[in-house]
């Protein structure tokens, strides 16, 4: 374990002397997240949760310090995109053509140019130009960034952790599927209506596959919003939230991919890796939203929608590097949180390329080309439903049908 412990060494070192490390990762690889009790335990939601019926939060949960403060470093210190693809089975040499639109709330005034720094880190292009609206990567690749009418310019008011949640899933997007062309849709809030809208917005600019990496509980009226998350020939990916055994909306939206969360590490076995069901991934059974026809409620113990579908990274212990400059926090940090599965998942689809003819239900009938993630829970004690909260053979609640292998199931 040469590796780790060089690793969790700069770290330390970077925690009681930041100015002291000068070295800088090489492209291409992205570190080992940390599992060390003193650094890798402690982590934090980017976004203030309200509570407040339809009202989402994003998903992302950045690693702190042992002083609760997010813990920045010079170099990337989580996984990049070779050990996402390492993992997954992906060659990201495909995708072009392809555009994976974001959907987040307010505004990331450096969302462009901090995307444009972690695709020159690991190798990927950097922009030729960056402007604060849009650029053209040196592979082709383009990224444009609206506000929810769909327009570049009259953007949100920003915000600093909303903003945290946009650069994470941009370099998810790039480190899939570098070829990718991104819409950024930026929501004016973080209310349904607007997150709706924007939806709306990028199914209407071009994208092949849309991501969400937000929800809140689930809330009588919800499915007045179901048609917004449902565009024929664009699958729409939807984290699962962070609290472990419980529903949010709108992964629990029958017509999209709800996507779960687990535990990745490097292993001994063929594969090379191995997963667990992640103890926040959200998981259960909707108390609003039918049971769609791809489901079984012998399979899923679940009489209504049951989430998730399938599953990614989102560990923050395993977490993955993200440059984020919007804030006190500059550089790079290691964040988790279903926020990191549902873009992964989202541009897998893309490197697939099948959304024309594909939708939710295509993983149940490819479900030979994920990986199965057997062991972990999420923490219900229900016995008559353990399938929801508990990782098994086949499907489970916090894991679906399991992790890509290869784009196969996509």
């Amino acid at each position: 374990m040469p590796r780790l412990r060089n690793v969790i060494a700069l770290l330390f070192a970077a925690l009681l002397v930041p100015t002291a490390i000068t070295t800088s990762a090489s492209a291409d690889q992205g570190g080992v997240p940390n599992d060390n009790a003193a650094f890798g335990q402690s982590h934090k939601q980017s976004c203030l949760d309200t509570g407040q019926a339809g009202v989402a939060s994003c998903h992302a949960q950045v690693v702190t310090d042992t002083h609760g403060k997010p813990f920045v470093t010079p170099a990337p210190a989580g996984y990049g995109p070779a050990d996402l693809a390492s993992a997954y089975k992906l060659s990201t040499s495909g995708g072009a053509g392809q555009t994976v639109a974001i959907v987040d709330a307010y505004d990331d005034p450096n969302a462009v140019a901090d995307l444009s720094v972690y695709r020159s880190q690991f190798g990927l292009g950097a922009c030729s130009a960056v402007a604060l609206t849009s650029c053209t990567f040196a592979n082709g690749a383009t990224i444009k960034k609206l506000n929810q009418s769909g327009v570049q310019g009259s953007y949100p008011n920003a915000n600093g952790g909303w903003a945290e949640e946009i650069s994470l899933d941009l370099d998810m997007v790039s480190g899939i599927c570098p070829n990718c062309n991104i819409l950024l849709v930026e929501a004016n809030s973080s209310s349904m209506p607007d997150l709706a809208a924007a939806v709306n917005t990028a199914a209407a600019k071009g994208a092949t596959a849309i991501s969400n990496s937000y929800g809140g509980n689930e809330f009588y009226g919800e499915t007045s919003y179901d048609l917004s998350y449902t565009h024929a020939g664009i699958p729409i990916t939807v984290s699962t939230g962070d609290s472990g055994y419980g529903v949010e909306y709108p992964a629990s939206s029958p017509n999209v991919t709800a996507v779960g969360g687990t535990t990745l590490k490097t292993a001994s076995n063929s594969r090379g890796w191995t997963e667990t069901a992640w103890s926040g991934a959200g998981s259960g059974c909707s108390a609003f939203e039918p049971r769609p026809s791809f489901q079984s409620s012998a399979t899923t113990g679940c009489s209504n929608r049951a989430v998730a579908d399938v599953s990614a990274v989102a560990d923050p212990n395993t977490g993955v590097s993200v440059y984020d400059t919007y804030g006190s926090d500059t550089g790079w940090e290691v964040f988790g949180g279903t926020s990191v599965a549902s873009p992964i998942i989202a541009s897998v689809y893309a490197l697939a390329g099948n959304g024309v003819s594909i939708g939710p239900s295509y993983p149940y009938s490819h479900s030979g080309s994920l990986f199965d993630v057997t062991s972990g829970t999420n923490g219900c004690k229900r016995r008559a439903a353990l399938q929801l909260c508990t990782a098994r053979n086949g499907w489970d609640g916090p894991t679906g049908l399991g992790t890509p292998n290869g784009t196969g199931a996509f």
